[in-house]
């Protein structure tokens, strides 16, 4: 078995859901749009990521507490034709699981491992974020257990 590398901590959330604002034309104001609008209903987004494709097309994906999914979906759909998106995409019953360390901005590999103890569980990622310290994905709630354990495998955490 390899050696475990230290980690800081684990963050985990469950009862989430995964949306999407996919394929909109890439241009400044996209994430204002879509946070304001959920701001102003007092609503949280506990992760989220943004990447740009080939065809210049913006797709931004977050997390919101299940209980809040409707209402997000509701206020979302018409900041979503105004930005032009292609598609709201939805993926209920999710979780967020997080591996944190002090030292994970000077280790190479660290996202790899965490993401290979996940496929080695065949566990599927539905979105990646990463910070100098923090390696986060989001997968499905059902395999929340199974994250948990592959990811305790290969990180030593408290």
């Amino acid at each position: 078995m390899q050696t475990r590398i230290a980690a800081g901590g684990m963050l985990k959330f469950r009862d989430l859901c995964l949306i999407g604002v996919m394929s909109a034309p890439d241009r400044p104001g996209i994430g204002a749009a879509i946070f304001q609008a959920l701001g102003n209903v007092a609503i949280n987004a506990q992760f989220i990521v943004q990447c740009i494709d080939l065809r210049s097309r913006s797709h931004v994906l977050f997390c919101v507490a299940e209980e809040d999914a409707a209402e997000t979906l509701g206020k979302i759909a018409p900041v979503a034709e105004r930005l032009e998106a292609e598609q709201v995409s939805e993926e209920h019953h999710a979780a967020l699981m997080a591996v944190f360390g002090p030292d994970f901005r000077v280790r190479p590999g660290i996202a790899g491992m965490a993401f290979g103890a996940l496929a080695r569980r065949g566990i599927n990622i539905l979105a990646i974020s990463t910070s100098i310290s923090t390696v986060s994905c989001v997968i499905r709630d059902s395999d929340f257990e199974a994250a948990e354990e592959a990811l305790r495998e290969v990180f030593a955490l408290p």
